[in-house]
């Protein structure tokens, strides 16, 4: 429900606050007083774009502020998903900007247009003569239908169902595409694996052939040096332990004469122990070299072998053909897992689809049920707005695809006038028509769902007075089950309103601004006589005007 609404700085508005009450509200004023700017401003609210002609002063921002009590359409959910404070009395806040930007905000969050928009369609309906085509909807009449056959439960599982199996048939068709792509390749997975396995490859085995297979190639030079080194260190005369020995002799005499000698005999002495143990290591491996071409050519063909393969899969180490070889083995089981995955997803596509029918058949025997209900009331209503012999039929056709809300397509059928075949509602009702049907619709649903706050701008148009009563008592009835306003130039309708605000303009200054106003009792018999008579108000239109506010 809305609870008040404030505007500042938008079209001919400067600054407007004002609070409405429940159930049934008129709103009246004269062509061009303001109206539309009033509806334009709830248009911002609910989500609709906004541009720089909307500021009455281009130096200052445009603020709208409505607040809503949202208890009763059970919200918390859309508040949950959309990450929103949820409050009781929801706050929406429009801004435009000087520089044209807009900001919406719920309860001080920041929302996109859309997020507006959605959280808009569960708070106010503004409905006009010119929008009415709603009613042409396939999908509202379902809606309508779904509504009078109370299968919401039925209906909601059904879309859960669905949601399921369009997931499942998704899912099936990316695996069975991936699939038969995978089985174009396998046969060559197969071999690239199989020769990667075969080459028996070990992270770091490469390092260590290519030090082997350099050790093996250079057997001769490694020998040469090796006894070089030996023979320089251990000839008997000028070897260099020797001299080393030499040395450490003639620095012990000396030694015991100070720190320094000492300290240098000894680090000598280390050398020489660290220099034995390098001969030693020297003629160890001269000990163990030897030539070996045949183990030199298996190394050398392991290391070709490794060489061939990074190349053809344009890598540089084992560790990276080791990760090609684990991925084409995942490959080539890959098939035999998406086989059990296939089987396990169609036998669930089966049990959904099942599910899926038993619904729809549900659905489809409720609407054939709740039908010739809705069609019994719509005429009843319709008789008393003038439509005596209008007449309705839908038709319910069930398809073999399941749709958004089942299987059944539905056409809303109308003729006018005894006599006259049915046709579609969007090509045989005049726009006059429209409305009345529209109404009662409304009128109707109110009974089955909580409809959020409607607003009725000049459905009215072109009636006659004594079926302006009539839509009146039906907009005053709606208002026991929602928040009904009213924006009429008909004095019937005017007079069944719980509450009448009157928009009128007003000159302040050099500017001309549009203000909104709770009208008093007294107040409310001049607005209504004015709209009998005109501004030459006469007793008769004032005495009227009190018969028709008591009736």
């Amino acid at each position: 429900m809305l609870t008040s609404l404030s505007i500042k700085n938008f079209a001919l508005i400067e600054q407007l606050e004002i609070r409405f009450s429940n159930e049934f509200s008129i709103i009246t004023g004269e062509t061009g007083a303001g109206k539309s700017i009033l509806l334009g401003a709830l248009g911002l609210v609910l989500g609709r774009r906004a541009d720089l002609t909307s500021l009455k002063d281009k130096e200052q921002k445009c603020i709208i502020e409505a607040h809503f009590e949202i208890q009763p359409y059970g919200l918390q959910s859309f508040f949950d998903e959309n990450d929103l404070d949820y409050e009781t009395t929801t706050i929406i806040r429009r801004e435009i900007l000087p520089s044209g930007k807009s900001r919406a905000f719920v309860n001080d969050s920041p929302v996109n247009l859309q997020e507006l928009q959605e959280l808009g369609d569960f708070l106010l309906d503004i409905h006009s003569q010119h929008q009415t085509q709603e009613l042409t909807d396939e999908a509202y009449q379902l809606q309508i239908l779904d509504a009078l056959a109370g299968h919401q439960n039925v209906l909601q599982e059904y879309k859960n169902r669905l949601s399921r199996y369009k997931n499942v048939k998704s899912q099936l068709k990316q695996l069975q595409s991936e699939k038969e792509a995978l089985l174009k390749e396998q046969d060559y997975n197969t071999f690239l694996l199989e020769e990667l396995l075969v080459a028996n490859l070990k992270e770091g085995e490469q390092e260590e052939l290519e030090a082997l297979f350099e050790k093996l190639n250079n057997v001769e030079f490694i020998r040469e040096a090796l006894d070089k080194s030996l023979m320089i260190a251990n000839e008997e005369q000028i070897g260099l332990v020797q001299n080393l020995k030499e040395v450490k002799a003639t620095l012990l005499k000396i030694a015991p004469l100070s720190k320094e000698y000492q300290d240098l005999s000894d680090r000598l002495s280390s050398v020489l122990i660290e220099f034995d143990d390098i001969a030693d290591e020297l003629q160890r491996h001269a000990d163990a070299l030897t030539s070996d071409p045949e183990q030199l050519e298996l190394t050398n063909q392991k290391l070709q072998n490794i060489y061939t393969l990074q190349k053809k899969h344009q890598v540089n180490t084992v560790a990276e053909l080791l990760e090609i070889q684990k991925a084409l083995d995942e490959k080539v089981v890959q098939a035999d897992d998406m086989d059990a995955k296939i089987e396990m997803l169609t036998n669930e596509e089966i049990v959904i689809k099942e599910a899926l029918n038993g619904f729809a058949k549900t659905l489809s025997a409720n609407r054939e049920k709740a039908a010739p209900v809705l069609i019994d009331q719509i005429t009843a209503i319709l008789t008393e707005l003038g439509m005596p012999n209008a007449r309705f039929e839908f038709d319910i056709k069930q398809t073999e695809t399941f749709l958004p809300s089942g299987k059944d397509e539905v056409q809303l059928l109308f003729a006018a006038n005894k006599g006259t075949s049915f046709g579609l509602l969007k090509k045989v009702a005049s726009g006059g028509e429209m409305s009345r049907i529209m109404l009662a619709v409304k009128a109707i649903l109110a009974n089955y769902t909580k409809l959020p706050t409607i607003i009725f701008d000049e459905i009215d148009t072109g009636v006659s007075g004594e079926i302006a009563h009539k839509m009146g008592d039906i907009m005053k009835k709606m208002s026991r089950q929602m928040q009904v306003f009213a924006i009429t130039h008909l004095p019937q309708i005017a007079a069944k309103g719980n509450q009448h605000y009157k928009v009128f303009k007003s000159v302040q200054g050099e500017t001309t601004v549009s203000e909104l106003k709770l009208l008093t009792n007294d107040e409310r018999i001049v607005e209504i006589a004015e709209m009998l008579s005109g501004k030459d108000i006469s007793d008769s239109a004032l005495n009227h005007a009190k018969s028709l506010l008591i009736d």
